[in-house]
């Protein structure tokens, strides 16, 4: 046993994961309502701290259930299928603990790994607007005496205005590029909600003010998007985002079947006498189950391929880690190239079990095409497409090992 080793306290791996269904239903009650009311679900995040599913990522020798990727990635997608909001806001969380599971020696990452199983959840905004190319950084951190004020405006903040802890970019006066970690309450930090996207819109991914705010040396670390690691978290952050929108396709897979079955009529033309014996309601329900079921798949497959990234890791073999880096990269891309052709069609789909009645606001069964444009909008799909031709044709691996999108 390593230094590191400490007594796991908690509920089994298999317990945590058998609570993920459960909290996805009770998720779901309501998301409709919400999205229209544009009411932020703090009490979904609530109940996901209690159901400890925030520490899944977490080594077993370091206290936690040590989940793998794929086992997270499934949770994700269950609970997206409740309400792709709260899947997708949990993203940062799930990115820092992966950086934890990593790199567990880290300076400040068994204070981290404390408050994770203690239940406390991470978010983080490292985007501006108004730069002229996305990355640029504005926000400045300015040393002052024997602590350091930081000040600035943050944009895509998803997750922070339900999370404890919050890191955010910033140029130091020393010409650095850092990364601070702070609790979310401390004087200065100001959460906005004021994301306007079309869909999405309880992920709280709107602005953050940062004004005078007070950082200590030991909130400060170095940050870096190729390394290693950065560049794994980057292909497990947009694998998270597919998982996001598999859940919302289940989600309108869900409410499609329960529309045909309590709410829909046959056609006026049907010889059907009701909708779920039309053979063409059967057709669309059939393919959309089939497009869901596609689309689990490549986010499944993906994961495993992750797994071997963090299991190359292990090894400490540079070869073995970047041929699994690449290859992780890749088949996250091409998962998010399949929901883009399957997902947008099935969540259009659903309208096709009803007539006039299935627009009606009160089942808002548009959120879940809004939601899944939204997410797939994140990152440019035809760069990404060109990414994966190139590599295939030419072995180009240069955006692949950058750490930004891949």
């Amino acid at each position: 046993m390593s230094a590191l080793a400490v007594e796991r306290l908690g509920p089994s791996l298999a317990e945590l994961l058998a609570r993920a269904p459960a909290l996805s239903e009770t998720i779901a009650e309501g998301a409709a309502q919400r999205d229209l009311d544009r009411a932020l679900p703090f009490e979904a995040f609530r109940l996901f701290r209690e159901s400890g599913l925030g520490t899944l990522r977490i080594p077993v020798e370091l206290g936690g259930p040590g989940a793998s990727i794929a086992d997270y990635i499934e949770v994700i997608a269950t609970i997206g299928a409740g309400d792709s909001n709260v899947a997708h806001a949990l993203r940062s969380h799930f990115n820092f603990t992966e950086t934890l599971a990593l790199d567990p020696s880290a300076p400040g990452a068994r204070a981290a790994i404390a408050n994770v199983l203690a239940g406390k959840l991470y978010a983080g905004a490292h985007t501006e607007q108004g730069t002229k190319r996305p990355g640029e950084v504005t926000t400045t951190l300015i040393r002052e005496g024997n602590h350091w004020r930081l000040n600035g405006r943050k944009w895509y903040a998803t997750g922070t205005a339900f999370a404890d802890f919050a890191s955010f970019t910033a140029r130091a006066d020393d010409g650095r590029f850092v990364s601070v970690l702070l609790p979310v309450d401390r004087a200065g930090i100001s959460i906005l909600d004021d994301w306007d996207g079309m869909g999405q819109k309880l992920t709280a991914s709107g602005g953050v003010l940062l004004d005078n705010v007070e950082v200590f040396d030991n909130e400060i670390s170095t940050h870096s998007l190729d390394s290693r690691i950065g560049r794994h978290t980057s292909a497990t952050r947009q694998l998270h985002l597919a998982a996001s929108a598999a859940g919302a396709v289940r989600a309108a897979l869900h409410e499609g079947i329960a529309y045909v079955r309590n709410q829909a009529r046959s056609a006026a033309h049907s010889p059907a006498e009701t909708a779920r014996e039309d053979l063409f309601v059967q057709k669309v329900v059939g393919e959309i189950a089939a497009r869901s079921f596609a689309i689990d798949a490549v986010v499944h497959a993906a994961a495993l391929k992750l797994d071997e990234t963090a299991a190359a890791f292990r090894t400490g073999k540079d070869a073995a880690i970047e041929e699994a880096l690449v290859a992780g990269a890749l088949a996250v891309a091409e998962a998010q190239l399949t929901i883009a052709d399957l997902g947008l069609k099935a969540a259009e789909q659903i309208f096709e079990l009803g007539g006039g009645s299935a627009t009606s606001r009160k089942y808002n069964f548009d959120r879940h095409w809004r939601n899944i444009r939204t997410i797939l909008n994140h990152n440019p799909l035809l760069h990404k497409a060109r990414v994966v031709g190139d590599y295939l044709l030419n072995a180009t691996t240069t955006h692949l090992e950058e750490g930004k999108v891949f």
